[in-house]
């Protein structure tokens, strides 16, 4: 069991302020007159120590506090032109961002949980006992941000005033991360105090760049202390690794929910997303996928989008799942996005009036950023992360270096986006989310959508989720188990985050349970007895297969029962592609339906030892895996290894 407030405070035991006169003095002796009236009208007595330690710590020359105010905005964006931390290009209203070569991703290698002797991590995590963390906050942050301005600026995440919003401070040497939170997230400067008393918590974030040299990423640590909701962020830049309101303050808000807000509460690596079905009626999703799976990409196909990254969920009091997006804004990754695939986010990052923050893209000679697989004719000069780029440049292993880095990114509003459905998104209510998706990389195994049998098989497809290792993480390699997509940010063991989830989709006070179902958009022709490597499907094929789950979820189609969940009859998926203006022949359908039963059994193996490594896991999870090996294996003695959706119907009729 996570305990809150357990040990040392390492943020005030480094800065050495202990009481609000202590603080007030310091306020005092290092503020101006205008950042001593702003901190003035916050009453919380513990961020106003958390700002003070803050201070006291990294020592700043100047400190200056962003309300949100349109002034103070504008403030953050020309703090950041004079500094050099971003530089306008040719759109009015674009600015440019280069990380450091080697710190293109979250440097997972130096990230690590603060815990309490005996506190109990999950194995795919790194940690650090608190002595060992004081100790490096206290050689390494003391003093990093002098001669620099430390800025400090209070965000809610999620719409003000929604249950599960939680506000938090970011406190950061760098214009780059106070200009993304602007874009990002909510300023609840005004309804600070308020939002606190209502949460009950609030997060502290404190970053500094330092120098901002490659040779102190070496030394460069994210530290996430469980105990006192504090992150600490050194010697980088990248925004997954200092922008921690985004992934950090998202592991807090997992621990709250899995021990603090049991069957109440969910916070997940989740897109939000409304489709609009037969007569108008909407329909929402929440859906899980790691990074390069295609997350954005769903979410955008929506007609409603509210959200392309984070989730919080929670049972509402007439019993139906509510979900908001605790971000106003994306920090998404730009590499294959066209026109063809993703209009609206096209539309909004190439046609003017939308203020877009670029990280490590390739600028050309007229100032125009350009990334791999935009769908565009492709400059054969310019300049990206690793400096002047022309085509054929190579590295010193001589690997040709990519016009723009795998992991370049975009930063905008989501108002921005002409499907974003704003009135729902800032609705403190949130929406009521009736299908849940997830999603892995998987090119041989499962079919391209499944729907769970119960909330206990749709449980268990978002545990026995797999993927590739990504651009977004360095010292990530090959094929890699992402339970939930969410495994990277799941403090505690995954045995109580995993009962957190069956206690929840299993909870009597909800009355009106989602469907629960699996996404793949990656098998190949060769893993379905095609020729090449090729996918078997493309990227506007998710909208049938949303669509499909819409129906579902109202029991406007019927579906075919397989012992891993149920599958579309082709007439339904014929009728939904032809509404894309695509041809669906019963060939294709056949190749992506039949069931590879040695492929699932193979699966279910790896994912039951990896599991039984584990302590504490439930024994739900077994029982399910147990359950769809007996049903497979009597499949295969009957119809062989490749069973065809046609015998899958036989099969299901016969019982």
């Amino acid at each position: 069991m996570l305990e809150l407030y357990t040990g040392i405070d390492i943020l005030a035991k480094v800065g050495g302020i202990g009481s609000l006169d202590q603080a007030q003095a310091l306020f005092e002796a290092r503020c101006d007159p205008e950042t001593q009236d702003k901190l003035s009208r916050i009453a919380n007595e513990h961020a106003l120590l958390k700002i003070a330690n803050a201070i006291s710590m990294t020592d700043p020359a100047q400190v200056f506090v962003n309300t949100g105010s349109d002034a103070d905005r504008r403030r953050v964006r020309i703090l950041s032109m004079a500094k050099g931390e971003e530089c306008p290009v040719a759109m009015v209203d674009h600015t440019l961002h280069f990380d450091l070569a080697a710190e293109q991703a979250r440097i997972i290698d130096r990230t690590y949980y603060i815990v309490n002797p005996g506190e109990k991590t999950s194995v795919l995590a790194k940690s650090i006992l608190r002595d060992e963390a004081h100790e490096y906050v206290k050689n390494h942050m003391a003093g990093i941000g002098r001669g620099m301005t430390l800025l400090i600026g209070f965000f809610s995440r999620g719409p003000i005033g929604a249950k599960a919003a939680i506000p938090a401070l970011e406190i950061t040497t760098s214009t780059y991360v106070m200009h993304s939170a602007d874009i990002l997230y909510r300023h609840v400067y005004e309804q600070f105090d308020q939002e606190v008393e209502r949460a009950g918590v609030f997060f502290t974030n404190v970053h500094s760049e330092g120098p901002n040299r490659p040779e102190d990423l070496p030394t460069a640590r994210v530290f996430m202390d469980r105990s006192w909701l504090t992150t600490f962020s050194t010697f980088c830049t990248y925004a997954g690794n200092t922008l921690l309101l985004k992934k950090g303050n998202h592991r807090f808000a997992v621990d709250l929910a899995t021990y603090y807000r049991r069957e109440d509460e969910l916070s997940e690596h989740m897109f939000i997303t409304g489709m609009t079905g037969p007569d108008g009626r909407k329909t929402y999703f929440a859906g899980a996928a790691p990074s390069g799976c295609g997350k954005t990409t769903t979410a955008m196909v929506g007609t409603d989008f509210v959200g392309d990254d984070l989730a919080q969920m929670w049972i509402a009091q007439d019993g139906t799942l509510r979900a908001i997006n605790p971000e106003c804004g994306i920090f998404g990754i730009v590499r294959d996005v066209n026109r063809e695939s993703d209009p609206y986010l096209m539309k909004a990052l190439r046609e003017a009036g939308t203020e877009v923050i670029w990280t490590n893209v390739l600028i050309d000679e007229h100032g125009v950023p350009y990334w791999v697989g935009n769908g565009e004719e492709l400059p054969g000069r310019g300049v990206n992360f690793q400096g002047e780029w022309w085509e054929g440049k190579t590295d010193e292993e001589g690997k040709p270096i990519p016009l723009s880095n795998p992991n370049a990114r975009c930063t905008l509003r989501c108002t921005a986006i002409q499907n974003y459905n704003e009135a729902a998104a800032e609705n403190p209510a949130g929406v009521h989310v009736r299908v849940i998706t997830y999603s892995g990389r998987d090119s041989d195994t499962m079919p391209p959508v499944w729907v769970a049998r119960n909330p206990d098989h749709g449980v268990v497809i978002g545990a026995s989720i797999l993927s590739a290792a990504t651009a977004t993480e360095v010292g990530a390699k090959g094929v890699r188990r992402q339970p939930w997509a969410n495994e990277p940010f799941i403090p505690g063991p995954l045995a109580d985050y995993m009962d957190a989830q069956f206690l929840f989709f299993n909870s009597d006070k909800l009355k009106s349970k989602p469907i629960m179902a699996g996404l793949n958009y990656f098998l190949t022709h060769e893993a379905r007895g095609g020729a090449g490597s090729g996918l078997l499907g493309e990227k506007r094929d998710v909208k049938a297969w949303l669509g499909w789950l819409e129906l579902r979820a109202h029991g406007d189609v019927e579906a075919i029962e397989t012992p891993i969940g149920w599958i579309p009859h082709y007439e339904d998926l014929k009728a939904l592609f032809a509404a894309i203006g695509k041809e669906y022949p019963r060939e294709l359908y056949d190749m992506q339906f039949s069931l590879y039963v040695d492929n699932i059994l193979g699966r279910i193996e790896l994912q039951e030892a990896a599991y039984r490594k584990e302590q504490n896991i439930p024994p739900k999870l077994f029982e399910v895996y147990q359950e769809q090996r007996k049903g497979l294996e009597t499949l295969k003695a009957k119809y062989g290894s490749v069973v065809s959706a046609a015998q899958l119907i036989e099969a299901a009729e016969g019982k």
